[in-house]
């Protein structure tokens, strides 16, 4: 049977997304599709093959079309002390890397915070936003619309929430360009990260409005208002997600001793690089390099990987306190979940569960600020030890040392 099936795929004659159907069995189809990838192209996919994963499991909830799999070297970071409202007390923060450096660096990070008495750390936002645009027949339609959709409030929520057990439908932001009408929907979505879950009810509730309101029709159900996977003013002013900030106090000891640099040096240089420099060429945010440390975090537990381009927005602060050194990251459209999409993966699951955030938590959404909290302060120590290297002209040393294998 595996060959008549291999010799169709060869001639053409057969699609390799119909396999999983037909064998019954999505590890025989992942075999399958291996096999004639190496026949087709003449080689050998023996490390792709090599993986743990079930792909049953895997098919229709995380990849299509599955080969094998791919690793990343995973590292770990701490312990790192967050004094969180949701996280509280020391952890080691799994990172999923090829950049030689960022875990030493990043870990070096959290040994100054932890010996400075540890990150605060507070969730201040929390929210997940799907935005369907309308087309009317004119402004004076698109304002009744708009009024319609404050007016029946309440009915637009219990059709939306019915889709789902843990989704909220906290409000509705409306936006009008001409006689077109985005309506920013924004939903609490327990430990979820949520954007299937509103989806799936922001469909619902569209469903609704075009059944309800004469002559309004729903010309997309995301009007790039949500704004999902791509850099936006709108999520760094609203936020999206988790709008988190951690803030830590180092000690000048510590920025000496460990960070091997001047607290008045990593001043200087926050603000001419960070603030300066971000400015001077027009970023749409201020930091040092907070996607190494998301991007990271994200591939180690299961994260949307595309969300790490508005996860990674936001801004450094820095400043002296006497001698010590206050640093804050601010992070406003940090996009994460403790259930669902990757995390269910086994390796992802148990990154998870080295920080304790795996699974729903106890209220829902308790789980998602803990690891919120934790990421956030994670990039605390990222940005500190980068300010730190930059001060001190240790960067391209720790390059060439962790990153090209140069003792």
């Amino acid at each position: 049977m595996y060959e008549e099936l291999l010799n169709s795929l060869l001639k053409g004659e057969l699609s390799l997304h119909r396999l999983d159907s037909l064998v019954g069995d999505s590890n025989k189809a992942t075999y399958l599709r291996r096999e004639y990838l190496e026949r087709k192209l003449n080689l050998k996919l023996e490390k792709i093959a090599s993986s743990i994963l079930d792909f049953n499991e895997v098919i229709g909830r995380n990849c299509e079309n599955t080969i094998g799999a791919v690793q990343v070297p995973l590292g770990v970071a701490g312990p790192l002390l967050v004094r969180g409202e949701y996280a509280k007390g020391e952890y080691y923060v799994p990172l999923a890397t090829t950049e030689g450096a960022l875990v030493a660096s990043i870990n070096r990070g959290c040994k100054a915070i932890t010996l400075s008495g540890g990150a605060s750390a507070k969730v201040i936002s929390d929210y997940m936003a799907r935005a369907p645009v309308f087309k009317l027949g004119s402004l004076e339609d698109a304002l009744k619309f708009v009024k319609w959709v404050k007016d029946n409030f309440q009915l637009i929520k219990e059709v939306a929430e019915s889709t789902t057990r843990y989704g909220r439908l906290l409000g509705i932001k409306p936006y009008l360009i001409g006689r077109y009408v985005w309506l920013r929907m924004l939903f609490s979505t327990g430990d979820a990260m949520g954007m299937n879950m509103v989806t799936i009810a922001s469909q619902k509730a569209v469903e609704l409005m075009e059944r309800e309101f004469p002559g309004v029709k729903c010309v997309s159900l995301s009007g790039n208002m949500c704004v999902d996977k791509k850099p936006a003013f709108l999520n760094e002013l609203e936020g999206r997600g988790k709008s988190v900030i951690s803030e830590a106090l180092v000690k000048e000891d510590v920025v000496r001793e460990v960070l091997k640099a001047s607290p008045e040096a990593i001043v200087e240089v926050n603000i001419v690089k960070n603030l300066l420099g971000s400015a001077r060429a027009g970023s749409l945010s201020f930091n040092a390099h907070f996607a190494n440390i998301i991007a990271a975090v994200f591939l180690a537990t299961g994260q949307d990987l595309a969300q790490v381009v508005e996860s990674s927005m936001g801004y450094t602060w820095v400043e002296l306190r006497g001698g010590d050194l206050y640093v804050s990251v601010t992070l406003p459209s940090l996009e994460v979940g403790t259930v669902g999409g990757g995390t269910r993966l086994p390796t992802q699951r148990e990154a998870l569960e080295i920080m304790g955030c795996y699974g729903p938590g106890d209220p829902p959404g308790s789980n998602a600020r803990k690891f919120a909290e934790i990421v956030a302060s994670a990039v605390l120590a990222g940005e500190l030890s980068l300010l730190a290297a930059l001060s001190a002209g240790h960067l391209a040393r720790a390059h060439e040392r962790l990153g090209r294998g140069k003792a």
